[in-house]
Order: C-alpha cells, then structure tokens, then sequence
C-alpha cells in the first residue's frame, strides 16, 4: 500500500518503492558525509559528553553497587550458616561438658566409697543408689535400690562419705528405706575415741541447719574430752556395729546437774550431697 500525502486539499499519492528508494539515498548520503567530512563530530561529541558519559557512569554505578550487595548477601548467607553450625557444635560441647562433669562427680563418689570399704574392710558391704528421698533439703530417710533379693535387712548398717549414715528400717525385694542418724527419732550410742568416754547422739532436723546434730550423757569426771574428738559408735550400741565414725565433737557444756555433759557433734556425712551409700551385710544383734 502507498502512503498517501494530502497537498492543498487533493491527495497525492507516493508509491512505496519510490519513498524506499529517497530513504536509501538519504542513509547513504549521510553516511558519506559522516566519513568524509567531521560536520556532525562535534555535535555527537557533545552529545556524548553530555548525556551518554554520565548515563554509562550512572549504569557502571549501579551494577558496582549491585554486585557489592549480591557480594554481601552472599557473605551474609554465609555468616548465618556458619552461626548456625556453630551454635550446633557449642550445643554438643555443652552437653559433653556436663556428661563430663557428671562422669567426673560420680567417678569422685565411687572413689569415696572404695576408700570407705577399704576403710571398713572387716564388713561385708554391698552398694546402693538413692532412688528416692522425703521432702527436705537433706536426706533424714531415703530408698535404695537394694533390697531382700540381695540379703539386705532392717537394722543393717548404711555408711557413705567416711562414716556412718544411718540404718536400714524397711525392706522390699528391690528397694529398702534408711532412716539417718540427723531424723528427729534417732539416736545412736558412741564412744569419744581419745578418752574412751561414751555419750549419746541425737538427731535433730532444726539444729541440722546448722550442720550440726546434739550428744548428752557424756561422763567425763577428768575432762579428757575436747572440741575435735573424734565420735565413733559403741561397743553398746544394740543396732549399730561399732567403731564407725560418726563425727566430731563440736561444742561441749556442763550440765545442771554436774555430773554430765552435753553439746553437738559435726557429722562426717554430707547428708545434702549423697547419691550413693554402702550397706554392711551384718546385723550388730545376731553377729551375722
């Protein structure tokens, strides 16, 4: 189809091949004079300076500044992943760690309590672990996982810590409950080891408090006994075997009526911190 070009009202009508051929002409020609003569160079060169340097600058800008932020996301992405990892390794350490302070605390115990059989090697004794306990802060009663099973039986013995703990007063097939020497109801005939003097010592849960369990009944006419004797059970004792450490002598008072003394005992045993108790497989009244 020919374009059509109105002219003073009439149409006139140019065919295409001849509007082909004038545009061909013209490119030409311009291209001609472009390379043979510099009419347009300073002009383009304008134009160049002012509009097409400072867009390629603006463009160089952006993708610099693109590139910088792609760069540091990535960086980012990579922070992050390492953190992750990192939080995943101190979390396995952490762990580690406290299997390895709990390895450290048991081990600790298992050597007290070897050193205690060896200690107390005449007796037969078999190990337990505390698998419950009464309301408190310390252990006054506690159950153990030995029982009728093993030979375990009321009255027998129970130490931990370098001393005595207390006694077996119930038993199951696999369990058995201690009352300790510190319960309110317990009372435990010793011996003052330096002076042969024998006292007896009383539990009492408030005066605990303190770390502390009381003694009276103490005969002591030539004042033999001092602050740090050390307390072991009786050979009269009718539940416990003797010469288990049970204390030291802490505080000593005269009594009102002269004749006696009282005052406290420090007990060896921890009774805040055990897990793990021995039993002597003997009974003080039947010599087994």
């Amino acid at each position: 189809m020919s374009p059509i070009i109105k002219r003073g009202g009439d149409k006139f009508t140019l065919p295409s091949k001849y509007l082909l051929f004038i545009l061909t002409i013209l490119c030409v020609g311009l291209i001609a004079i472009t390379f043979n003569t510099n009419v347009f160079n300073s002009s383009v060169n304008s134009f160049a300076g002012a509009v097409v340097v400072p867009f390629q600058k603006g463009i160089t800008t952006v993708g610099v500044w693109m590139k910088s932020t792609s760069d540091n996301l990535e960086s980012i992405r990579a922070l992050q992943t390492e953190n992750q990892n990192l939080k995943k390794q101190v979390e396995q350490l952490t762990i580690e760690n406290t299997n390895l302070e709990q390895d450290k605390y048991e081990l600790t115990k298992l050597r007290e309590l070897y050193e205690l059989d060896a200690q107390y090697s005449d007796y037969k004794k078999i190990g337990a672990r505390i698998i419950a306990k009464d309301a408190g802060n310390w252990y006054h009663s506690f159950v153990i996982d030995k029982g009728s099973d093993v030979g375990v039986e009321v009255d027998m013995n129970v130490i931990a810590g370098g001393g005595l703990v207390g006694r077996i007063t119930d038993v199951g097939p696999d369990w058995a409950k201690v009352q300790t020497i510190i319960a309110d109801n317990s009372s435990v005939s010793c011996t003052v080891l330096s002076a042969s003097e024998n006292l007896i010592a009383t539990g009492d849960l408030e005066l605990y408090n303190e770390g502390q369990i009381s003694f009276s009944k103490l005969v002591d006419e030539a004042d033999k006994v001092s602050v740090g004797d050390k307390v072991v059970t009786s050979n009269i004792s009718d539940k416990y075997l003797p010469g288990v450490l049970v204390g030291y002598i802490s505080t000593i008072e005269e009594d009102s009526n002269n004749l006696t003394k009282s005052g406290r005992i420090t007990p060896v045993v921890q009774f805040e911190y055990m897990n793990e108790v021995l039993v002597i497989m003997k009974l003080k009244n039947t010599g087994e």
